[in-house]
């Protein structure tokens, strides 16, 4: 057996619909009225009147162009009026007045009414007072370009990186320093070299995020260029920023992010670098007088050997023939001497300084090198081209066998240019880092080394000038020596140019 439900007869259902509908538009917090076609007001609700200050009785009847305070420009009423009587809604904010004079901003919905023909016969609006909402968007967005002005003008390098440490806000600051690093980001440059330094304790996301707490604090980086060098001291600080997704809104997921801060200390460190180099420049000028003290006592060696192992021969072959004579009894005392005297020299022959091994940037040893001999270069007419790698990877090595080393190539290279008559005089110099190696390349314009020379530069007292190689002296072997040292080459690039050009390979130092 079926069961009926009991129906309502449709005028009762209209009835009902009607008087919720009216409940609702009466209780509705939102200004409502309606309006004739011309705009005359045929009905608000009690919102209307705490939004305007006029009551139903005080409104109803009068135009709707009695809220206007006049100073709306004109153009946005005619685009209200085409659109509205076209049949089509309009949404907007108007500077409306309410009945006691004072102004206030309404977001306007005009929807026209239309009949069964399709004729336009009434207007509904619905405002909202966004008076305050605006004046609080104002407030935001005046903080805003107060910030955005504060930190643009900020006399330092300020960038914040999201959670793949990519750049999502930078100053003006930040795009200077990426010129002045052609077009590289000097973002990835601070944090590779933060790395660098720090080692691997920083992991492939430096340090655990901490919001507020710093990643890294005042490490100083050295950007080298052909400008110049420039210090910076970094420091990278984690900050959060409220996630503004919609599928967030309950579970809420803070984005973190890297504030950097670099401020630039070039000036003071140029100041410091003055009093270092003129210290280094003294210290290395005893180096090379200890050097040069080495080498004549080395060479000396050198000589009296010769002559020394003759007479070694000619007094085995006197005893093997057993001749007693009493000149085998001179040659024998003679050799006795000779080599006494080749002992005392070689004892007296000075040790290299004992120093220690230290985290050293190459392209800081090739500046002071190029610093130090740029009174040479200038008297010799040498035009120098340094194209360093912005920041390299630190070696674990002996900073002042280093420079002696990039010294003695250096020089090598002024001597090689400084021939009487050779009117071709540039030197230059790079730097390139890999994640294993640091390269560097030191290119003359000199009259070269022939292919058949090109291995023996590197024996002792071997050198192409005076001659051909009889000249006496270390050559490049101590230079070659530094480097075998700190596990690295060097060794001379073939080119079809006419000059030199020496490659140093040496393996970057690694951390635990």
């Amino acid at each position: 057996m079926t069961t009926l439900k009991p129906t309502l007869p449709t005028e009762h259902l209209a009835g009902i619909a009607s008087t919720v509908f009216q409940q609702a538009v009466e209780q509705a917090d939102i200004a409502i009225s309606i309006t004739d076609a011309a705009a005359n007001i045929l009905y608000v609700n009690p919102a209307f009147t705490r939004v305007t200050g006029y009551a139903a009785d005080e409104i109803i009847g009068a135009n709707q162009s009695l809220l206007s305070n006049k100073s709306t420009p004109e153009s946005i009423y005619q685009a209200m009026w085409a659109a509205i009587t076209g049949g089509q809604p309009w949404s907007g904010r108007l500077v409306n007045r309410r009945k006691d004079g004072s102004k206030y901003l309404a977001d306007l919905l005009i929807t026209p009414v239309v009949d069964a023909a399709g004729a336009i016969t009434n207007y509904l609006g619905i405002q909202r007072d966004v008076t305050d909402l605006h004046r609080l968007e104002c407030e935001v967005g005046d903080q805003k370009a107060l910030i955005e002005s504060v930190v643009d003008s900020a006399p330092v390098v300020l960038a914040l990186l999201d959670n793949n440490f990519r750049v999502v806000l930078d100053n003006h600051e930040y795009k200077k320093l990426m010129t002045d690093l052609r077009a590289v980001e000097p973002a990835t440059v601070i944090l590779e070299a933060v790395r660098a330094n720090l080692g691997s304790s920083l992991g492939s996301s430096l340090a655990a995020p901490r919001v507020g707490r710093y990643a890294f604090h005042d490490h100083e980086i050295r950007f080298d260029s052909r400008g110049g060098t420039r210090w910076f001291s970094c420091s990278g600080l984690w900050v959060q920023r409220k996630d503004g997704k919609v599928e967030t809104f309950f579970d809420r997921q803070d984005d973190i992010f890297l504030l950097l801060v670099a401020k630039e200390t070039t000036r003071q460190r140029t100041e410091q670098e003055k009093t270092r180099l003129a210290h280094l420049q003294a210290m290395m000028a005893e180096e090379s007088r200890i050097d040069g003290l080495r080498e004549t006592l080395s060479a000396a060696v050198f000589k009296i050997e010769g002559p020394i192992n003759i007479m070694a021969s000619v007094l085995a072959t006197l005893e093997r023939r057993g001749t007693g004579s009493p000149a085998g009894s001179a040659l024998a005392g003679a050799l006795y001497a000779g080599r006494d005297a080749i002992d005392s020299l070689r004892s007296a022959i000075p040790e290299h300084t004992s120093e220690s091994r230290t985290a050293v940037n190459l392209n800081e040893i090739l500046r002071d090198v190029l610093d130090l001999t740029t009174t040479r270069m200038l008297a010799a007419g040498i035009t120098v081209h340094w194209q360093p790698q912005s920041v390299l990877p630190s070696l674990n090595a002996y900073p002042n066998r280093m420079r002696m080393m990039f010294k003695a190539l250096v020089d090598n290279a002024i001597e090689a240019m400084n021939a009487k008559g050779w009117r071709e005089r540039e030197l230059r110099v790079v730097t390139r880092g890999h994640p294993d190696r640091v390269e560097v390349v030191i290119e003359d314009s000199g009259p070269g080394i022939p292919p058949g020379l090109r291995y023996k530069v590197f024996e002792p007292f071997f050198s192409t000038r005076m001659g051909g190689g009889k000249h006496l002296g270390t050559g490049l072997s101590s230079a070659q020596q530094v480097a075998a040292d700190h596990d690295g080459v060097i060794d001379i690039d073939s080119t079809e140019r006419r000059g030199c050009r020496v490659r140093v390979v040496l393996p970057v130092s690694r951390r635990g």
